[in-house]
Parts: C-alpha cells; structure tokens; sequence
C-alpha cells in the first residue's frame, strides 16, 4: 500500500496498490516537493500516453506557477509583495489569483464568514501562521488590534487589480491545494490521460478506472492520536476530497487546547467538538475550502449549513472517549451501498 504524504490536518490515506504487468495498461507514479509538502500523482498508461517525464515536468510547472503566485512563505510571491505593501495599495493580479479571491468572497458570503481568505494576522498572532511568534494566547489588546486587520470587506477587486483599505494580509491556504488539484487534472486531461489520482499537501481527485477494472479507492482516517486507521473506504471517481481537522496541530497552555483552526468570527481558535469534516464535491477547489468552513462551523452548525447546501460531508465529532460520525444526506446518496467497501 502506498499512503501519501499528508499536511497536518488532513485525515485521508491513499488505498491505491499497484497493479501487475500483465495487463496491457499500467499504473504509473510520479511525486515531489510542493507547498512545503509534497504532492503524488498515480496515472494509468497506455500505449498512446504522454511519458511519464514530460507529465512530471508540466505538474512542476503548475506547481511552480502557484507557489510563486500565492505562497505566503516566499517574500517574493506576488500575494506577498501585495501583502507587504500598505493600506489604500492596489497591485495588478494574474487571473488565478483574482479567481481564489472571488470564489473566497463566495464562501465567505455564503457561510457568513466562516472562512475568511484575510485571517493571516490572526493566524500569527496565535502561532499558526507563516510569520508566527511563539504560541501562547495572546492578550485581549493585542487580538483587538488583530482583528482590526482582517475582513473581506477590506479586499476590493478592480480589473484586474487588487485593492486594501487597511494593512490586510490575503493568505490562500485554505483553498490553494484544491485548487492546485483541479489545475493538474485539467492539464492531465488536455494530455490524453483519462484515469489518475492525483493528491497535493493531501487533497486529492481521482477518476476513471484502474487496468483491472476496479475504481480508485481512498480511506478516511479516524481521528486517533499515534495511530493511522482508514475509518471508512471509498470509490472516487470524478470526485475531489478534502478533509480538515483539528487532532494533530494544536497548542496547550495552562491545561487548555487550542486548536489551529480560528473562527473568523471571534478571532480565536474552535472549541466546539468537531474532530474532522471530509468534504467530497466535483471541485476540489470548493471540496477544500467548505472543509474549513464546516470544521469552524462545528457539527450542529456545519450539519445543518452542509444539509442545506446539498454538499457532500462526513462529521467525525468527539464523545467522551470515543467519536460519532455524521454523514450528510448528499454523501450517502453518493456512496450508496456496493460504492465503498
């Protein structure tokens, strides 16, 4: 079994054996570094497919292509010039970016501010960010001041430019990976290649079938500590998976945790008991980003929200000793019985 390589709040292992030489098409693997993670790319081949050299070389291109766009870690990305420069500045975007904005505005809107594309300085203030001071809780003057510095309605849109009102900082994290997906799928499909799976820093999309007819298959891993368990396997086929989850990358101080996922709302990390949120949708770009709102959302809340939405989701929430999975109503549609094994 080859498991990928995850980000720390994903929840998903890749149950993708390989497959013998016997049959005419193959399965092929290719991988590398990429958003201070790695990504894995598992294709079938067949006589007529691009070599497996140029398909690894077009990923890193896009791979590339997003990192300088939008990474929040490199002081030279075009995000981070933006990010740097003072309030009332504007600076002209490539297209990509100014998609992530609108469809962060969308789910901003949609969620009532669940997800924020604007939480950076929250985000270090806390000790999660890409410019993070020590982790401890910060003081009620220094979180107002955070506050001040994030909110959509601070990010404006125009052509093609980008404008702040205030010392705002845009961090893409929340929907980058999905997005990085859909984008070498769609250059995997303009190549001729028509089965993959294709995972970045943990989220993932698959298609098609393998040479033995059977479907790409992945786990959804149960929220245990020290331990990896696929919780319940599923068939994807044309589908993205994201899942967030606050398990593995948290802090304690004074006999408390707190959990990297901030509510945009009160500036302060999660408390309710939500352990993980898979969310599977035919975009992996909109798969990722409803992960994090559901898991700020909280299981009562994001039950209903997702219920309400048509989306696609399971719930793995705490109880006492143990954890109670939820699945929404579109997910059981979806994996309906003879999809998951």
């Amino acid at each position: 079994m080859n498991c990928a390589v995850l980000k720390p709040v994903i929840a998903v292992s890749v149950l993708a054996a390989l497959t013998g030489c016997w049959f005419s098409e193959r399965i092929e693997e290719f991988a590398g570094p990429t958003m201070g993670s790695t990504y894995s790319i598992k294709y079938v081949r067949n006589q007529d497919s691009p070599s497996l050299e140029l398909l690894k070389r077009e990923t890193d291109a896009i791979l590339a292509e997003i990192d300088q766009q939008m990474s929040t870690y490199r002081d030279d990305s075009v995000i981070e010039q933006f990010n740097q420069a003072p309030a009332g500045s504007c600076q002209a975007m490539p297209g990509a970016v100014l998609e992530l904005v609108e469809v962060g505005r969308v789910l901003n809107s949609q969620s009532q501010g669940a997800l924020d594309l604007t939480l950076e300085p929250l985000l270090n203030l806390w000790g999660f960010g890409p410019k993070a001071r020590v982790e401890k809780v910060p003081t009620p003057q220094q979180l107002a001041a955070a506050r001040a510095r994030v909110g959509m309605q601070h990010l404006r849109r125009v052509g093609e430019q980008l404008c702040k009102d205030v010392d705002i900082q845009v961090d893409f994290n929340s929907i980058a990976a999905g997005y990085a997906v859909d984008r070498v799928v769609q250059r995997l499909s303009e190549l001729g290649v028509s089965s993959y799976l294709v995972e970045i820093t943990g989220e993932l999309k698959a298609a098609g079938k393998k040479p033995d007819g059977q479907p790409w298959r992945i786990g959804l891993e149960a929220p245990q500590e020290g331990q990896r368990v696929a919780q319940r396997v599923l068939a994807i086929d044309g589908y993205g998976v994201s899942t967030s989850g606050d398990y593995r990358n948290y802090f304690e101080e004074d006999g408390l945790r707190y959990s990297h996922t901030l509510d945009p709302l009160t500036g302060a990390p999660i408390t309710h008991k939500l352990a993980a949120v898979t969310v599977v949708d035919k975009s992996t770009l909109r798969a990722d980003g409803l992960s994090t709102v559901l898991m700020v959302m909280g299981t009562e809340r994001g039950l209903a929200f997702a219920e309400s939405m048509g989306i696609a989701a399971f719930f793995v929430t705490h109880e006492g000793d143990a954890f109670v999975t939820q699945p929404t109503q579109a997910f059981e549609q979806l994996f309906a019985t003879g999809d998951e094994q």
